[in-house]
């Protein structure tokens, strides 16, 4: 017991060693979190006050849960069998295989996974001879999952319109499936879990007198219908409750997207009665800086059951803040900075290059290409890897060259335009007896390209309509630069259309449009406008510098799949408004909120170092916008900042508190006014513009080819342009 209770601080100690009563460990990053939370089982175990056998606890990834045994294991003299540690998907799979009769299941019932599930309500939608275009499979299928989540079967959701009366239809039928096939989705797992204890009554009190000790890790994650399940489990108000030992840190709730809910927290409190919170505020991860930055930005959230973190290490180094002309630059001064620390010592596993969006990537990804540094994209694909990005070059290698087998099967019915696995078989025996292409097979099949051409694109269908569209691509596409066949082929192959049906398509949507950078970035660095040689840079990138398994790579992932890990070094890169914090915050309630948990949990990642960029003009649409930087960069003190070079802050005196716009610009300089054909351009001045129509010129900088203008245009709203590559006109 001695050594089980040695090295701990006094916030840890009190945690571990609490009699038998309901807990709060309010854990923040880096706190030990998870040693207090296995040293607590292996306390209860070896003091006698529990055995395994009426253990349970719960955490969130399958790979925790291992962790979670692997501790416990070692700490104690022998193996404690018996113990329930597990996901919640995990435990209440359990419950259901051993009592499946109870569940109303059959003995051999089957899971569905995700894609399992998007399958059957794509059979559904089918037999119903339900619009896919109207209803989208994935649409009907959050549908379905959130509904379930809320605790709701279809007979209990409210509906008040004919799209929602048709989707609680789908709801309906496909219950009805699940039930007649033997089949349970993840979310049925829980609610169905949570509806037998709730029924019946004698298992409820045996798994309640069964299991007195309830532990629960990342308790800020759960969703409410996990809340509810914990609270029948564990029996609150009744004689014999079980003690639950809830572990979490609401400043680091950055699920909402996907249910979680941070005020179970709040709401554990009252239920449980809980008198006392503990707070493990003592951090060892990070040095003193890294730790002031974070507490100072978290404390503008409202609402926190709030902790200050501190270290006993020192305050350490700076954070280092970089001011890029245009995110190349940004690129490029990651790849020297992490060339120098690895030339330090430090490993590239040991560095996480993270942004908020994964379109971001794409950039950065290219910059360590040319630079042949290894790297590992965690949790997700490399940019060219990514199943939207495939799509979008087979169409672009149809383009180029309609002979191409393999690009043509993987297009040829997505998004789907009726295409069965009987049709392509056909085709690829026609393919066969003309010793050709499929290309060739499919334009004989069709009666030749300018019999085709002749008819109306919605009079055909099936691989008549596919060869319509790819000749009429590689028709229009022939005289085009490469950056605008990219985006005619994302708009005339339906990608952006089908991407923009699902709740989850807003990321693919970005990386699609990422794609049109690529091409612009591609002509101007190779000085080379063909689409052959875009292709085939495309395919290089894609086939090369991907790390193995062994080998040392510096680690690239999205904030949210960094959550957990930790690093010697971090880079956080693309901290401008509108991309961190995202833009679709600033429409959401709490938005914001949600958000600077994200930075907090991005900044607490880093042990020694840390850097943050942004770049003041990014490539969007295969055009150039200008941006400001993230009002995160703001809340933190200035002392605990290193500015990297002289140039100036831009200018956030404004941020519209409701809506997107984003009329402040980049600081005055003493540059003097940019000139116009006729004179000087100058503020106050009312001018026009082909695509934005009528504005004022409100803001100015920069001289020469630099300069540029800030144009408050009437409708479209306050934009700045490069007057070297715009034509405004005086009014």
């Amino acid at each position: 017991m001695t050594s089980l209770l040695s090295n701990l601080n006094p916030q840890q100690l009190e945690a571990i060693t609490l009699p038998h009563q309901s807990v709060l460990v309010l854990a923040g990053a880096g706190s030990g979190k998870t040693r207090v939370l296995t040293t607590r089982i292996a306390y209860l175990i070896q003091s006698g006050q529990a055995n395994p056998h009426g253990i349970l606890a719960v955490t969130f990834t399958n790979k925790a849960a291992k962790e979670m045994l692997t501790r416990i294991t070692a700490m104690l003299p022998v193996n404690p069998r018996g113990m329930w540690v597990g996901t919640f998907h995990g435990l209440c799979h359990r419950m259901l295989r051993t009592h499946y009769q109870d569940a109303g299941l059959p003995q051999a019932f089957q899971i569905l996974d995700s894609a399992d599930q998007l399958a059957l309500i794509k059979r559904i939608l089918k037999d119903l001879s339900a619009d896919e275009k109207k209803f989208p499979p994935r649409q009907v299928q959050w549908f379905i999952n959130n509904a379930k989540e809320a605790g709701l079967r279809a007979a209990y959701v409210t509906v008040e319109d004919a799209y929602s009366r048709r989707m609680l239809e789908f709801y309906q039928t496909y219950e009805q499936q699940c039930q007649k096939e033997g089949a349970v989705d993840f979310a049925e797992l829980l609610l169905r879990s949570y509806e037998l204890l709730s029924r019946n009554e004698v298992l409820c009190q045996h798994y309640r007198e069964r299991f007195q000790h309830i532990l629960v890790d990342e308790f800020q994650d759960t969703n409410p219908l996990q809340y509810k399940w914990l609270k029948l489990l564990a029996g609150t108000g009744t004689k014999n409750a079980a003690a639950v030992f809830a572990v979490g840190d609401d400043d680091q709730s950055i699920y909402a997207f996907r249910g979680a809910y941070s005020g179970n927290m709040r709401d554990f409190e009252h239920d449980f009665g809980i008198t006392r919170v503990i707070k493990l505020e003592q951090n060892y991860r990070s040095h003193g800086h890294i730790l002031d930055a974070a507490n100072a930005l978290i404390e503008n959230n409202s609402e926190r059951l709030g902790k200050n973190l501190w270290t006993a290490e020192g305050k350490g180094e700076l954070l280092r803040v970089y001011n890029a002309p245009n995110d190349f630059d940004e690129a490029a001064f990651i790849v020297g900075e992490v060339k120098a620390l690895h030339a330090e010592g430090v490993a590239l596993s040991e560095i996480a290059l993270l942004y908020r969006s994964n379109a971001q990537s794409r950039v950065l990804e290219h910059s360590l290409f040319n630079a042949a540094i290894p790297y590992r994209v965690y949790g997700g694909m490399r940019f060219f890897d990514r199943q939207e990005i495939k799509h979008a070059l087979a169409y672009l290698r149809l383009i180029a060259n309609p002979g191409d087998d393999s690009a043509l099967l993987r297009v040829i019915n997505f998004p789907a335009r009726g295409i069965g696995a009987r049709g392509l078989e056909q085709l690829q025996d026609d393919a066969k007896t003309l010793g050709g292409s499929l290309w060739a097979a499919a334009v004989q099949k069709c009666g030749g390209e300018d019999s085709l051409l002749q008819k109306s694109p919605e009079s055909l269908k099936g691989i008549a309509g596919f060869v319509h569209l790819i000749l009429t691509m590689r028709q229009y596409c022939h005289a085009l630069p490469l950056p605008h066949i990219v985006e005619y082929m994302l708009t005339h192959s339906a990608l952006l259309a089908h991407y923009g049906k699902e709740r989850e398509g807003a990321e693919r949507l970005e990386n699609l449009n990422e794609l049109i950078n690529a091409a612009t970035s591609f002509v101007h660095e190779a000085e080379n406008d063909s689409l052959a040689e875009f292709l085939a840079h495309a395919s290089l990138e894609a086939g090369e510098h991907q790390a193995g398994s062994g080998q040392d790579a510096l680690q690239l992932m999205t904030v949210h799949a960094a959550k957990g890990l930790e690093f010697h070094s971090v880079f956080l890169s693309g901290l401008e408004e509108g991309l961190f914090p995202h833009e679709n915050s600033l429409s959401e309630i709490n938005g914001i909120a949600e958000e600077r948990r994200l930075m907090y949990v991005a900044m607490t990642r880093a042990r020694r170092r840390l850097y943050i960029s942004f770049a003041q003009s990014r490539m969007l649409h295969g055009q150039t916008r200008y941006h400001i930087a993230s009002r995160f960069l703001d809340e933190i003190p200035q002392n605990c900042l290193k500015w990297l070079q002289s140039t100036p802050r831009m200018n956030q005196s404004t941020y519209a508190s409701n809506s997107g716009n984003q009329a402040a610009g980049f600081a005055k300089t003493a540059y003097g006014q940019p000139k116009s054909s006729g004179g000087e351009w100058r503020i106050g001045q009312n001018v026009s513009h082909a695509k934005f129509g009528d504005g004022v010129i409100i803001n100015y900088e920069g001289s020469g080819s630099d300069a540029r203008v800030q144009v408050n245009f009437d409708h479209a709203g306050a934009k700045w342009l490069l007057l070297e590559y715009t034509k405004l006109t005086a009014l």
